[in-house]
Order: C-alpha cells, then sequence, then structure tokens
C-alpha cells in the first residue's frame, strides 16, 4: 500500500474517534490505521477525510463516519481468509477495510457509476482481494455463498431473507435495520437453525434500495 503523508491524521482519527469510543478489536483498528480514507473521498472534502462524519460520494450516496465502520467491522469479527459479502460498496473504503483484514470480499452495489468509482479507488489505494459486483444487494450474490459474514451498509426495513439464507453456518450478518429516517444496528449470528440478534443502537444510513428492501 503506498505511503502518504496523511498518515498522523489517520491514526488521530483512530486514536480519538474509534478507539476512545469503544472500538477494541486491535486488528480493526491497525486495518483503519492502514488504509487511507482521503484516497476514498472526493476532492471537495479532502479536508474532511479524516473527521468522524459522514460524507457525500456523489450519486446521492455517502461513505460512512469511521466509527461506524470501525463499530461494524468489529461486530463482523473478521478472521484472515472468510469470504465477506458487502451490500452496497459506495466509495469502497469498508470493502478495503475488510480486505486488508485478512477477508475475500465480493461486494454488490446498484449503481454503475458509484462501482466504477469503488473499483479505481481501491487500485489507488493498493486494495487486492476485493470483487465489485453491479446488481441488486438486497438479492445477495449467491454464487459467492455461504458467506462467514455479511455486511449491509444502507438502511433495510428488514433484513433481506436471501442474504439470511447466503449465511454460513456460524456465519454473522451486520445491519442497520428500521425506518428510512433512522434505523438499529443489528447483528445476527446463525447457529444451526437457529439465529440470534442483537441490537447495536440507533444509526442514520442511506436507504437500501432493491427487491428485498426499499422501492427504487
Amino acid at each position: 500500500m503506498p505511503a502518504d503523508p496523511r498518515a498522523g491524521e489517520r491514526s488521530a482519527m483512530v486514536d480519538t474517534q474509534i478507539a476512545a469510543r469503544g472500538v477494541r478489536n486491535p486488528r480493526v483498528l491497525e486495518a483503519m490505521r492502514k488504509v487511507p480514507r482521503h484516497l476514498f473521498i472526493t476532492a471537495e472534502y479532502q479536508g474532511a477525510a479524516y473527521r468522524d462524519s459522514p460524507l457525500p460520494i456523489g450519486q446521492g450516496q455517502t461513505i460512512s463516519q469511521p466509527f461506524i465502520v470501525g463499530l461494524m467491522t468489529e461486530l463482523l469479527e473478521i478472521s484472515p481468509g472468510d469470504r465477506v459479502l458487502e451490500i452496497g460498496t459506495g466509495s469502497g473504503y469498508q470493502a478495503a477495510i475488510l480486505a486488508v483484514l485478512g477477508a475475500d470480499v465480493i461486494t454488490v452495489e446498484r449503481i454503475p457509476e458509484v462501482a466504477r468509482m469503488a473499483e479505481e479507488n481501491l487500485e489507488k489505494a493498493g486494495i487486492s482481494h476485493v470483487r465489485v459486483v453491479v446488481g441488486d444487494g438486497t438479492e445477495g450474490y449467491p454464487p459467492g455463498a455461504p458467506y462467514q459474514a455479511i455486511l449491509v451498509t444502507a438502511a433495510t426495513p428488514r433484513v433481506p431473507g436471501p442474504l439470511i439464507s447466503q449465511m454460513a453456518e456460524g456465519g454473522r450478518l451486520v445491519a442497520p435495520v428500521g425506518a428510512r429516517d433512522i434505523q438499529e444496528l443489528i447483528r445476527l449470528e446463525k447457529r444451526g437453525e437457529d439465529i440470534t440478534s442483537t441490537s447495536f443502537g440507533g444509526v442514520v444510513f442511506v436507504p437500501l434500495l432493491g427487491h428485498y428492501g426499499w422501492e427504487v
């Protein structure tokens, strides 16, 4: 991964915005120190790249605030070699974090222009082991199933059934679930025929559009 002059800003972001707010997994914190978030943000917002806030990336989409990225990543409990499905590629930043943790990532993006931007950003950042697919993320990506972890990065009224069916035994799924204006961050875990659900508080994401999400 290319060296960059903003490593100090990134380290401060991790220490003050992420670790200080309760994200403890050292592998997650180290991954967020490594991935240059500014390479996943448009030129207009470069000055705000390491602030703890979501930022517009075009096409009505956003890059999530760093703390939420850290929290959701920690909840997934990624191990090297895990097959991970991400729904909602956006700028590619979250997929980059997952890849640096050693996951093989398939990420599905509904908007072709956003998918192309993500591919360019990932290449600039020197990130491999990420495949960007254009399609309806609410249907998952059956050819790559089952997945040890599934991450939904847009607000869904309910967890899409196809995603649950694509979870591996012991798999984890993290998603913001609720209304369009505010959601609850939940984590599902699959053990045999049982799916357990745990809540981690309120969040706000752009809506997940598609057959099993909000109507386009």
